[in-house]
């Protein structure tokens, strides 16, 4: 079966590992549509032997759900695909473009939703939601939560497969990281913590949280956001900006890198009205690289831990500094937690057991 994927995440390496698994499988002929440039990442991957990509000006490139692909129609034509996998919400704009081409050749077609809270959205989008909802054959959903959002939004739950994100453990395994720690001058116990600066994210409640360690520590910060100012000011008048290292966004490909100077990373994400966490993919990727985590009780958060790891109460920066010092002071909780947490991906988020998955539901469309 020839499958066309589209999904800007394709940008990074990081993303492709599922691809790679699902190309594996003999009837299946993968052809990517990858954006040439998402926001400020460049397409790291151009080249790969088992599929073809095709990378792919986008317009309003960085806008979530307004971005659309010029020239789409074209490619589908060429390809003539079986089936249209979009790996983009069921509200986007990008997946009303698909669905469209996908009704118009014929072609079967599924979109994948993280959106676990029940929205109503404005015009036009809730227009595009009707009409994406109502004429996709398929939907892949990141949680039972994202499940059960779409069959109260009228999905059939019979054509719906719940299947969560995955990690490379062959790329993000524990690895020697002495010489980048003392690159970074990284001398005492790590904490980490990788992602946006940005309030829902939780990353000031880490640093009020760690500032109450009365021990010498570091603090590992990698993103980029509004708040980046913030920290800094933030850190200094909690005396404790000289132990904390702020890093702009890596490649996917150096996070294993930066995973592994880390003692034990941090997810302390805060629900909003509008936002909460989805899965938390850092996650499942410290733990294969060995890493113990610490999150907060935020949307996927614990169903991603499981008892792998420790979870703090949301906005409670003491419970979350407790969490961090039970860490801090325990060797043998930490090799306990670091065991498990690469166990448990082993088991549940390995990229060959969610190729496996799509392909699953692949052979469900075609019958």
């Amino acid at each position: 079966m020839k499958v066309l994927v589209i999904w800007k995440a394709l940008v990074s390496e990081t993303y492709h590992k599922k691809l790679k698994e699902l190309a594996g499988f003999k009837d299946v002929e993968l052809t990517l549509i990858v954006p040439a440039k998402w926001h400020k990442t460049n397409l790291e991957k151009k080249n790969c032997r088992e599929y073809k990509i095709i990378p792919v000006k986008v317009m309003l490139s960085g806008y979530n759900h307004f971005h659309w692909y010029p020239g789409l129609e074209e490619y589908v034509k060429q390809i003539q695909p079986d089936i249209f996998h979009v790996e983009e919400e069921h509200y986007s704009f990008v997946t009303f473009q698909a669905i469209r081409l996908a009704k118009k050749y014929n072609i079967k077609c599924l979109f994948v939703s993280w959106q676990n809270i029940y929205k109503e959205y404005p015009f036009p989008f809730s227009w595009i939601e009707k009409y994406n909802l109502r004429n996709a054959d398929y939907a892949v959903a990141g949680s039972d939560e994202v499940s059960n959002i779409l069959v109260r939004k009228g999905f059939d739950n019979e054509r719906i497969s719940i299947i969560p994100l995955g990690a490379d453990t062959e790329m993000f395994r524990k690895t020697e990281s002495t010489e980048l720690r003392d690159r970074l001058r990284l001398e005492a116990f790590t904490i980490g913590y990788i992602g946006r600066y940005v309030m829902e994210k939780g990353v000031m409640d880490l640093l009020k949280a760690v500032s109450m360690i009365n021990d010498y520590f570091n603090l590992l910060l990698i993103g980029d956001g509004e708040l980046k100012h913030q920290i800094m000011k933030e850190g200094r008048r909690l005396g404790i900006l000289e132990q904390i290292r702020i890093l702009d966004t890596i490649s996917s490909s150096q996070v294993p890198n930066y995973l592994n100077c880390m003692d034990c990373l941090v997810l302390p994400s805060r629900t909003t009205l509008k936002w909460k966490e989805q899965f938390g993919r850092v996650l499942i990727e410290a733990m294969s690289c060995e890493v113990p985590v610490i999150g907060s009780d935020s949307g996927e958060i614990p169903n991603v831990i499981g008892d792998c790891g420790l979870i703090f109460k949301e906005g409670d920066v003491r419970d979350l500094s407790s969490k961090l010092k039970l860490l801090f002071y325990n060797t043998g909780l930490r090799m306990e937690l670091a065991n498990k947490g690469r166990q448990r991906v082993l088991n549940k988020y390995t990229q060959k057991k969610v190729a496996k998955e799509t392909y699953e539901v692949y052979q469900k469309m075609m019958s």
